[in-house]
Formats: C-alpha cells, sequence, structure tokens
C-alpha cells in the first residue's frame, strides 16, 4: 500500500501541539531516559516503540475506564486505547527529531458487530514511511516494529468492509480527537469514536 502525507512539509511530522506535546516535560524525561541506551536512533525508535507497546497497557485489555488523549498523560497515567498510545509514540519519537505520522485502519470490532477506526503510527527512516502499530500484544496479536515488512497487530480484510486508511496525517484526526476529548469514559467513547474517516 502506497502510504500518502496529508502535508509535504516534512516539518509537520516533527511538530508539538495539544496532543503530541513532546516537549512537555513528562514526554522529555521518557524520551532522555530511553535515549541514554540507543546507540542511534533506530536502536532509539525501537526502544520507544517497545515502551509504549509493552509498559502502557491498552485500557481496553486492562479494563482501564479513563479515556487519554494527550501524550503526556497517556506516558504519566499510563495507560490509553490505541489511539492515545499512538500519540504517545509519535511524542517521544519527535522529541528525538524522528518524524513520525499518525495513520489509521478501519477494522471490524472485537464483538464482531460493525466497525472500529484503529490508530498506528508510521516513522520515516532511510527516505521512506513505515508503520508501526503500538497498540500491545495479547494472544492473537503479535505486533513487532519493523522497517523490513510491516509487523502490525491487524491486517484488514477487505471483504469484511476492513481498510487500510493511506494518508498519514501530522496532527490527531480531528474526529478521532473529538470523540476522545469528550469521552467521560471508555464504554461511552466506543459509542462516539467514529468507524472510518
Amino acid at each position: 500500500m502506497e502510504l500518502i502525507q496529508k502535508t509535504a512539509d516534512l516539518s509537520a511530522y516533527l511538530a508539538a501541539d495539544e496532543v503530541i506535546d513532546h516537549r512537555h516535560p513528562v514526554v522529555r524525561e521518557a524520551a532522555a531516559e530511553l535515549a541514554k541506551n540507543a546507540a542511534d536512533s533506530y536502536g532509539y525508535a525501537r526502544a520507544a516503540y517497545e515502551f509504549v507497546r509493552d509498559t502502557i497497557p491498552h485500557s481496553q485489555d486492562s479494563g482501564d475506564l479513563r479515556v487519554t488523549w494527550r501524550a503526556s498523560d497517556v506516558l504519566s497515567l499510563g495507560t490509553g486505547i490505541c489511539h492515545a498510545k499512538a500519540h504517545a509514540l509519535a511524542a517521544l519519537l519527535r522529541a528525538e527529531d524522528i518524524p513520525t505520522a499518525l495513520c489509521y485502519q478501519r477494522l471490524t470490532n472485537d464483538d464482531g458487530g460493525g466497525h472500529a477506526l484503529h490508530g498506528l503510527v508510521a516513522v520515516r527512516f532511510n527516505g521512506a514511511w513505515h508503520r508501526q502499530d503500538p497498540r500491545g500484544n495479547k494472544p492473537g496479536v503479535d505486533a513487532r516494529f519493523s522497517l523490513d515488512g510491516e509487523r502490525l497487530a491487524w491486517i484488514p480484510d477487505p471483504a469484511s468492509g476492513e481498510l487500510d486508511h493511506p494518508y498519514l496525517y501530522a496532527e490527531a484526526h480531528p474526529a478521532v480527537l473529538d470523540a476522545l476529548k469528550s469521552a467521560p469514559d471508555r464504554s461511552y467513547l466506543s459509542k462516539t469514536l467514529p468507524s472510518s474517516l
């Protein structure tokens, strides 16, 4: 699948905003700690990915009802759905000047009814974008950091109405962000998060 930048300006994928707040002390501290053991930017990116994937539980898996959306909150509270975890990873990567985009997939709901919008990131290395899914592994999900072929949590099945959205966003999609910001808890969010873009 060809990934398409929503903006040609690569600096947009390094920017900080209210969601990807990579200048926040919590993000800076986590980035500095991860950078200590990284030999290069690739090693740092892999460490940041594994940190978000493995140490911040996906709130649906853990049963946490809190809704986080700002990267610094995801890191300080240690919880989030896929979108929130993608925001945290994007902030950690941008904190070390690694261009990072947000991207989305339309997937079948866990209960088999309808669809849900799944959030992930793409990192830019060697002149190309590489999607990464920090959602968190569980039985049936084995996502890995890879610049040599995608190792995502899920591969969409077009026959089921699933799809990869090809666009790379420099900022959280407004429909996703509105749903995250207005949700008092995760069960409410599951009813209001868009199923597609």
